[in-house]
């Protein structure tokens, strides 16, 4: 059958257990496996732009956040943010007041944090990657349902070895989920590096 929305999903995911007795369990399986591919890839569809002011020294990391591509602090000249942990920057930059203009980022109790500490309302812009909004009875499609249901359809499968226990399909399962992750990354670095010819770079002294 044709995989185009959750209602699809949830009759593949149950009709591939072939177990009745798990049918009230899909739906959990399903959460589990979207978990499962947002913790392990990285692709466009994933990508949100950020652009936001600084406020009281820090920026509220945004909800469905999962990980950071680039930022940089807006103006003129645009400053690049390296990305470091939270105890780098309170070590080295222990001024948590009015010190500078940006040019490390670290992530902290729910905040990205900055050093030096800014000294003005500096807005940064960059991209980051984002969750996309959970499948549900209401939400029943998304970029994965439309471009590659497989790889929800066979990480949600994969979900229910707990359940399964020692079910031989398993090992399957897990591999044509590997083989759809792998196949949506290879697309992902085609794109890319599409459109351009291969040309020799040469870094700056």
């Amino acid at each position: 059958m044709a995989i185009a929305t959750y209602t699809d999903l949830k009759t593949a995911v149950a009709n591939w257990l072939h177990r009745s007795d798990l049918t009230t369990y899909v739906p959990d399986f399903i959460a589990l496996g979207e978990t499962r591919v947002y913790r392990e890839l990285r692709i466009r569809a994933m990508e949100v732009a950020l652009s936001q002011a600084i406020a009281s020294g820090v920026i509220a990391i945004p909800s469905a956040y999962v990980e950071l591509k680039h930022a940089y602090v807006d103006g003129s000249p645009v400053q690049i943010l390296t990305r470091k942990n939270a105890a780098w920057i309170h070590e080295n930059y222990p001024t948590r007041s009015s010190d500078g203009k940006p040019k490390f980022i670290a992530s902290d109790a729910g905040n990205f944090i900055f050093g030096p500490f800014p000294d003005s309302t500096y807005t940064v812009k960059g991209t980051y990657y984002s969750r996309l909004t959970a499948l549900s009875d209401s939400n029943t499609t998304n970029w994965f349902t439309t471009n590659s249901p497989g790889i929800l359809l066979f990480a949600a499968l994969s979900e229910a070895e707990p359940f399964l226990r020692n079910d031989p399909r398993i090992e399957l399962w897990q591999a044509k989920y590997d083989q759809e992750k792998d196949g949506i990354m290879r697309e992902e670095r085609d794109e890319q590096f599409s459109g351009s010819p291969l040309t020799m770079s040469v870094s700056k002294a």
